[in-house]
């Protein structure tokens, strides 16, 4: 890893602008059923609503956006070699605290998000106060997405994206939450003292592995939250992942789609920030500003997708079931997440769990829907009084 961090500030050249114009000016819409709702997919008045505005208000206004973007996420770039892929320039958020003992936190994102969604908690994280720990905040953007290169080679899987990125506390929800589990597992605890998720994950219980666990799931009712986490889960696996099944298995057919048409595009996430959202108040500029980060993206909205592809074909069940690490984990429920497992499944799985807080409200986009009770729960985890204080040598965030 290169010690140079280059500064950085989202410059959208002025032909990308006018393309984006002009392709938004072309759009033709597919026609939609009566009283489709959502059960379809993103409803069609959702799509034009937002396409109108796109082009004629947030668009004209995109350098504002973009300068607003530079004013809060202090960015740069630095190159990066992973073997076997040579070096790749990797763009990062990298905000200090005023404090200077604060803890060295690395935030990990996921599909369809970004780096954007640190955005919410970055000046949470960096606040210092006598009453909670502090945070120094370094939010990477992954390779393939946002302003991060991309690799031009095959096999870019789990392994390449942990590679040195060792981190004193680590942070990841979607991707980013197995990422972070995965980097704990290479670099714990040498080089990552902790971890924490809001999207934690367990496999169903079976016979050889933990048979008591395994008799529990017959014999032991579940509570009422329990089965609506079982709910959420098997509505997710039976009407929302088809885009799993075919970024997994046929990205680059998709990413003729998703490089070629905004509104593609468009609607493809859209669908995803309101169906693993819970009921949140999403703005036109918000969620445009969304799509707009992988519209304008270094490597293009289709490599984004490859990730599915790469790590599946090692199986998501190894990548998703071995969660154990050698380093404590906090885990924050949230009842809309994607999946939602029972604790029984979870603290068998995770043995070195020292840390729950459970959420009435919020989903799959923690830090973007709920970044008080996101933070506040890093802060009772690491903060004086927690499971994880001290856990950084000479850094306790006061």
């Amino acid at each position: 890893m290169s010690d140079a961090e280059t500064p950085f500030s989202i410059a959208v050249p002025d032909d990308q602008l006018e393309l984006l114009k002009q392709k938004l000016e072309l759009t033709r819409f597919p026609d939609e059923l009566e009283d489709a709702g959502r059960d379809y997919g993103a409803p069609l008045a959702d799509i034009q609503r937002l396409t109108e505005y796109w082009k004629d208000v947030h668009l004209p206004k995109w350098r504002e956006h973009e300068a607003k973007l530079n004013e809060e996420l202090p960015q740069f770039t630095r190159d990066i070699e992973v073997d076997g892929f040579g070096t790749l320039n990797i763009h990062y958020v990298h905000k200090k605290s005023t404090v200077v003992d604060a803890v060295p936190l690395l935030f990990v994102h996921g599909w369809p998000g970004s780096f954007v969604e640190v955005r919410k908690i970055l000046p949470l994280l960096v606040e210092a106060s006598p009453d909670h720990p502090s945070f120094h905040v370094v939010a990477i953007g992954l390779p393939n997405y946002g302003f991060s290169q991309g690799p031009s080679k095959k096999g870019f899987k789990c392994e390449q994206y942990a590679e040195k990125r060792s981190h004193q506390l680590l942070k990841g929800g979607d991707w980013g939450a197995l990422i972070t589990k995965r980097i704990a597992q290479l670099y714990g605890p040498k080089h990552s003292k902790a971890w924490h998720t809001n999207m934690p994950l367990a496999g169903p219980p079976q016979l050889t592995q933990s048979p008591l666990l395994f008799l529990s799931h017959y014999l032991f009712k579940y509570s009422p939250k329990e089965r609506a986490g079982i709910d959420r889960t098997n509505w997710f696996e039976e009407k929302g992942s088809g885009y799993f099944k075919e970024q997994s298995t046929q990205p680059q057919t998709l990413g003729y789609s998703l490089a070629d048409s905004p509104v593609g595009l468009l609607g493809w996430i859209y669908e995803k920030l309101v169906n693993w959202t819970d009921e949140y108040p999403w703005t036109e500029d918000e969620v445009l500003t969304w799509v707009s980060i992988y519209w304008f993206s270094r490597a293009g909205p289709a490599a984004s997708i490859r990730i599915y592809y790469e790590i599946l074909q090692g199986s998501l069940e190894g990548v998703s079931q071995n969660m154990a690490t050698p380093i404590p984990l906090g885990h924050s429920y949230f009842p809309k997440e994607i999946a939602v497992h029972p604790r029984r499944w979870l603290k068998a799985a995770n043995p070195t769990l020292i840390f729950e807080s459970e959420h009435e409200s919020g989903g799959h986009f923690a830090a973007y829907e709920r970044p008080e009770a996101l933070v506040g729960d890093l802060r009772k985890m690491f903060g004086r009084g927690g499971p994880a204080f001290g856990v950084v040598p000479g850094k306790t965030g006061f």
